[in-house]
């Protein structure tokens, strides 16, 4: 597969039909949108011709830094669909995806996947499918619009029937012959390749033959595969200040690809990552602004986490303008395997109900979502605590405890009067379980002596009770209420 990127950068593809650009290189146009060309621009135009043509039309210098720093990024970004993506010639992708087709439903599904990343990251491009890379690259390339559906080969003949239609000068190395080969007939692949190969290396050099031969499959290709970083960090600038933090998310709709493709070809998920708002720099320059999003399990798929990011973007208010964004994967760990089971768990899985406390926490703020954290203390008061459900999976182990415990324990034990030598709570209430001795806290000021029971009132309310022993003394409390 090919992925030819067109040069002009933009943070959002709307952005090509609403605005009229142009990149010039040494003062000729190289790329233009489509609203430049309606007005008369032509690639390969001089400046003077474009102000004549086109007033109001934006001209932009070609940044080839920037350029390669975008194909990276879109590398990163693909590396979630193969992991092998290489870059070619002339703004170029090549990605194998020999192993890929099945697991995302065949070739058409493929490609409709990648243009949809594409244009999620601000870019159009022309898709060519073939056997060999070099095929799908001529493929690609061809800008007639004839062949828009003609662009995917999955066989080696339907491969060499399409390149014998192209023209000669889509070959990189023929593009100096290319007068020579006009004079003497020689306008497409087809009729290069029936010109005897001696004479032809002798006229055109040995590259020439070495091309056709890898676009037709009749030699072996070799790549130089992108490779994902040991960490993950991405930094974007955005074209003017944003103040409203809502309007974020599509410019952290692109990092977070990136963050995506980088997890899948390292084989990890996402536990916590931060994307910090940068602000103006300058007297009055502040800090970024951190937003941390902390998930109760381990994830790599982008609506998940998109949604999310967008539930924390829409809590935040600004302190200054945004000028740019950075995103780090600040913890990750091992890509779980998927189920195996059968079927599937009844009332939902473990993990669909993790996504349902992150997106509550994302929504709520962390200290509105909280879940039960036992700590290893037998003091019911000190075991039984409550932490938010972003630290759940970090939480202390809970001690181990055969006895029943109330799911309500009252925040402060309640004194309890004595009648007939029995503890009353509205009556007088009878013991049915117990005791239960806990003697804990004697390492710090808060020692606790106590026998718990199992009480029942008139009615047949459940109650937790204990009794306190202290210097001869007993004294009765309630500490917990059953259901």
């Amino acid at each position: 597969m090919h992925l030819p990127l067109l040069p002009l950068e933009a943070l959002r593809p709307c952005w090509h039909e609403a605005l009229c650009l142009v990149v010039l290189e040494r003062d000729l146009v190289l790329a233009l949108t489509p609203l430049a060309a309606g007005q008369g621009v032509r690639v390969g135009m001089r400046r003077g011709g474009v102000a004549a043509l086109a007033p109001e039309a934006g001209m932009l210098q070609r940044d080839v830094a920037r350029e390669q720093a975008a194909l990276q990024e879109v590398a990163l970004a693909l590396l979630q669909y193969t992991a092998e993506v290489a870059l070619a010639d002339e703004a170029s992708l090549l990605l194998d995806v020999t192993a890929s087709l099945r697991a995302f439903n065949g070739h058409r599904s493929l490609c409709r996947r990648v243009k949809n990343s594409l244009a999620m990251l601000g870019f159009s491009a022309r898709i060519g499918m073939a056997p060999t890379a070099h095929g799908a690259w001529l493929l690609a390339c061809h800008r007639q619009a004839i062949l828009h559906r003609r662009r995917r080969a999955l066989r080696l003949q339907t491969l060499s029937r399409r390149l014998d239609l192209l023209p000669c000068r889509l070959l990189p190395a023929a593009r100096p012959y290319d007068d020579w080969l006009e004079g003497i007939g020689c306008r497409t692949l087809g009729a290069l390749r029936q010109l005897p190969r001696a004479g032809l290396q002798r006229r055109c050099g040995r590259q020439v033959l070495q091309e056709i031969d890898r676009a037709y499959g009749g030699e072996i290709e070799l790549f130089n595969w992108v490779q994902a970083a040991p960490t993950f960090s991405a930094r974007l600038e955005l074209p003017e200040s944003v103040e409203q933090a809502e309007r974020l998310v599509c410019a952290a709709r692109r990092l977070l690809l990136q963050m995506l493709g980088w997890l899948v070809a390292q084989q990890l998920a996402v536990l916590r990552f931060i994307i910090f708002l940068e602000h103006e720099r300058g007297r009055t320059a502040i800090a970024p602004t951190p937003v941390e999003i902390a998930l109760a399990e381990a994830a790599w798929h982008e609506e998940h986490l998109l949604r999310l990011l967008q539930e924390r973007l829409g809590r935040i208010a600004l302190e200054a303008p945004v000028i740019a964004l950075r995103l780090e994967a600040a913890q990750v760990c091992a890509m779980a395997v998927p189920s195996a089971s059968l079927f599937a768990e009844p009332g939902g899985t473990h993990a669909d109900f993790s996504r349902l406390l992150e997106l509550l926490t994302a929504r709520l703020g962390p200290d509105s979502v909280l879940a039960p954290a036992p700590a290893a203390d037998y003091r019911p008061e000190v075991g039984n605590q409550w932490l938010p459900s972003a630290l759940f999976i970090r939480a202390p182990a809970p001690v181990a405890s055969q006895a029943e415990r109330p799911f309500w324990l009252l925040e402060k034990p309640v004194a309890l009067t004595m009648q007939g030598h029995r503890p009353c709570y509205g009556t007088p209430l009878q013991l049915v379980q117990g005791p239960e001795r806990i003697e804990a806290g004697w390492w710090d000021a808060a020692c606790a002596v106590r026998d718990y029971f199992t009480a029942i009132d008139a009615e047949g309310a459940c109650y937790w009770i204990y009794r306190e022993r202290n210097e001869g003394e007993l004294r009765w409390f309630l500490h917990g209420l059953f259901a």
